[in-house]
């Protein structure tokens, strides 16, 4: 491989190639549940996916804390959780690596479907990448406490604490936003985003600070588990 299709190959590898793919099969889902029925349709997003609490006590469909936050309801909620993405994700992804942000991201949505699981209305049906985007926003908030020497990081991070702060007091009003999920996206963005480090600056963060996240993150997912199990009588 010759000096010029090597720099080539490098610059390619820089792109937000995780990004893309997660635009990319989420907005394929979306038209999916359109031609389906319409994304606005309750029975058509839990065919797709959607948190269902009764699928995933009932039939144990466990995949649901998985699946929805690649789906959405109607078009504003996905344009606008995909203009997000396309935005903040291509800044994390550049800052952690491809595959640390897509643990980010998909743990993030994990820990928050299952927050809203334990502590959300046994009978909504919630969806969205909201989950996993808030995971991201405390991945990059984390950046602060690291690199707060940095000024061009310190100034993003302000912006993105402000924007979460705001965003969640509105979310506190509104009826139709799993603001439990957000919740939950947040604190799990922010203990993953600290057990993996960045990439070539782990020495900024301290192995034992990465060991307790990783281990507090496995036991809030187990927590939470309990509590939603045990609040719908499956668990004594």
């Amino acid at each position: 491989m010759n000096y010029q299709t090597q720099m080539q190959l490098k610059r390619f590898l820089k792109q937000p190639l995780i990004t893309y793919s997660l635009l990319a099969l989420t907005a394929i889902v979306f038209l999916g549940t359109e031609l389906s029925g319409g994304s606005t349709n309750g029975q058509v997003l839990v065919n797709w996916g959607a948190m269902s609490r009764m699928e995933i006590l009932y039939y144990h469909e466990y995949w649901r804390f998985f699946t929805p936050m690649f789906l959405h309801i109607g078009w504003l909620h996905f344009a606008v959780n995909m203009v997000t993405l396309y935005y903040v994700g291509a800044q994390v992804e550049g800052i952690y690596g491809h595959w640390r942000y897509l643990l980010i991201y998909l743990l993030s949505g994990v820990s928050g479907n299952i927050v809203s699981f334990a502590f959300g209305s046994p009978t909504s049906i919630s969806a969205g990448a909201s989950t996993a985007l808030f995971g991201l926003f405390g991945a990059f908030v984390l950046l602060g406490r690291h690199f707060r020497n940095n000024p061009a990081i310190s100034f993003m991070v302000q912006r993105y604490a402000t924007f979460i702060g705001i965003n969640l007091i509105f979310n506190l009003f509104s009826s139709s936003v799993d603001i439990l999920g957000h919740i939950g996206g947040l604190i799990g963005g922010l203990l993953i985003a600290s057990a993996l480090a960045v990439p070539e600056h782990s020495k900024e963060f301290n192995i034992h600070e990465r060991i307790v996240a990783g281990i507090f993150f496995i036991f809030l997912l187990i927590v939470c588990l309990v509590l939603g199990f045990k609040k719908y009588g499956f668990l004594v």
